[in-house]
């Protein structure tokens, strides 16, 4: 991704500036001293008649937005705000309307910024562990094989199955990438998602990659659903992908894991590989894999183009799982993960991450409308946080991807980019460190330049070829039973304890 460079104002800059001055003036008009302290007094009067929920936890979705921080979460909220013809500010994600948040810290044991895998693996397991762990403990090193043996940590998705609950997985990532793999493998190095990524030492001391472990998930009748990318992991370097016959798969050991999935479930077991597929699927299903992409799927803006033969939504496969899951009369555990949030921060580029944020919670809003959070607790959080800020002062509704406008003397939006201290605009989105890095040279002039084109990438601080984790706490929503067990501020670890309390699995529910 590089700057998009314009030599004069775009249409949609100019859209975006009247858009801008149009939504401050209608909030000037239509807020008033007593609409605020209105609106505070319905919300207190809302959280007074808030009711703890006790009851058991029939079925729990977990949402994991990776990389969400609350930088993220509330950039998103005024990104989503202005999609929509409103300032922003006073928008709600739907998430946000949960009625109760907590915070998680995220560190790892041995990484004050932590990785997926430690951190997907803190909420699964219920127990810490080292950056590119996935469902083991931390006292083996990493990448080490016969050690590690022992050192597995049993799953909720694992406790789940085994008593007799519908479980599911759907990820905008690879399957097999570092937050869906910790609900269902264990390893000590998060590469190991084939066996090609495995040396011949660590093979012959009997560790699977985890694209097998998920064929060869041991508990229950094994997963009911499974979707998201990364079906190179699945195919054998001998035979052709699905859609880009040009390029093969990744598996060394011949095996075709898609194959095998069909052949362990030969009446009520299906494969889908594309949107058309995935609709036109019958909800009768007891174990469908689904793979939309040879890799991660495409960013949510630009699956059109990216597949030919369409990638579902995270939402219509959100909505399908939870179709397929609810014929389970014993409940269900979910897990849905938007993974492209984070590689969106990672490529300092906030258009696409904020994209995915939107993408996201309207996945959620249709899973709360398909649901009763009577009996299924919902929670949505994040693994870790990322490097993005938003400074500058910009006034009440000016365009979270543009640059900063602020207030004159008076208290009114300026219609002209405010200045930095070097005579050039800066946009109210930057990073701490990444691909967009000023380093120590002068920085690009932004005035002729379109900030919130879809390749844009905000300027950063420090260099770095691709932009950082950050370490600080992320948010925990929370609605349905046992939902007021989210209260403060909890080690990320935490939310495996709520969840599994909330299900009751220390008892058999067969």
């Amino acid at each position: 991704m590089s700057y998009c460079r314009t030599t004069t104002w775009s249409v949609t800059l100019i859209s975006t500036l009247l858009s801008t001055l149009i939504t401050t003036v209608h909030a000037k008009t239509t807020e008033s001293p007593d609409m605020w302290y209105q609106q505070g007094q319905q919300s207190l009067r809302q959280a007074i008649a808030l009711k703890p929920n006790t009851h058991h936890a029939k079925n729990i979705i977990l949402f994991v937005g990776d990389g969400m921080g609350i930088s993220t979460v509330t950039a998103g909220r005024i990104f989503d705000g202005q999609s929509k013809g409103q300032a922003g500010e006073e928008n709600q994600l739907s998430f946000e309307k949960l009625p109760y948040v907590g915070l998680a810290k995220t560190y790892n044991t041995n990484q004050q910024t932590p990785d997926s895998a430690g951190t997907m693996t803190a909420m699964m397991t219920g127990v810490k562990t080292r950056a590119g762990y996935i469902s083991t403990d931390q006292v083996p090193d990493r990448g080490d094989c016969t050690p590690a043996q022992g050192h597995g940590l049993k799953t909720l998705l694992e406790q789940a199955e085994q008593a007799g609950m519908a479980t599911g997985v759907v990820t905008t990532a690879r399957l097999t990438h570092a937050t869906p793999a910790a609900t269902y493998a264990h390893v000590t190095e998060r590469d190991w998602e084939s066996d090609d990524e495995m040396s011949k030492k660590v093979r012959r001391q009997g560790c699977k990659d985890i694209a097998r472990q998920l064929l060869e998930f041991p508990y229950g009748d094994g997963l009911e659903v499974a979707f998201g990318g990364g079906w190179r992991h699945f195919i054998p370097e001998t035979e052709r992908d699905l859609i880009n016959h040009s390029q093969r798969g990744r598996r060394e050991d011949g095996r075709n894991l898609i194959t095998e999935w069909l052949d362990r479930y030969p009446r009520k077991g299906a494969f889908v590989w594309n949107k058309a597929q995935l609709s036109q699927l019958d909800d009768d299903k007891q174990h469908v894999l689904g793979l939309f992409n040879r890799s991660h799927m495409s960013f949510h803006t630009d699956q059109e183009t990216g597949n030919p033969s369409g990638e579902p939504t995270l939402k219509m496969m959100t909505q399908k799982a939870l179709n397929i899951l609810h014929k389970r009369p014993q409940g269900f555990f979910l897990m849905v993960e938007n993974g492209r949030i984070d590689h969106g921060h990672h490529a300092g580029n906030a258009y696409r991450a904020l994209h995915e944020t939107q993408a996201f919670a309207d996945s959620i809003q249709a899973a709360l409308s398909m649901v009763d959070l009577k009996d299924t607790l919902v929670i949505v959080t994040a693994d870790h946080s990322h490097v993005l800020t938003m400074a500058g002062y910009p006034t009440r509704g000016n365009p979270i991807l543009g640059k900063v406008h602020g207030n004159d003397s008076k208290g009114n939006p300026r219609n002209k980019n405010t200045l930095a201290d070097d005579d050039l605009p800066y946009t109210t989105l930057g990073y701490m460190n990444g691909p967009g890095s000023v380093g120590n040279r002068d920085r690009d002039d932004l005035t002729s330049v379109d900030t919130s084109d879809s390749n844009f990438q905000q300027q950063a601080l420090i260099p770095t070829s691709a932009e950082t984790h950050s370490g600080e706490d992320v948010a925990i929503y929370a609605g349905g039973p046992w939902a007021h067990l989210i209260h403060g501020a909890h080690e990320q670890n935490y939310i495996y304890h709520v969840m599994y309390h909330a299900a009751q699995l220390n008892r058999a529910r067969h």
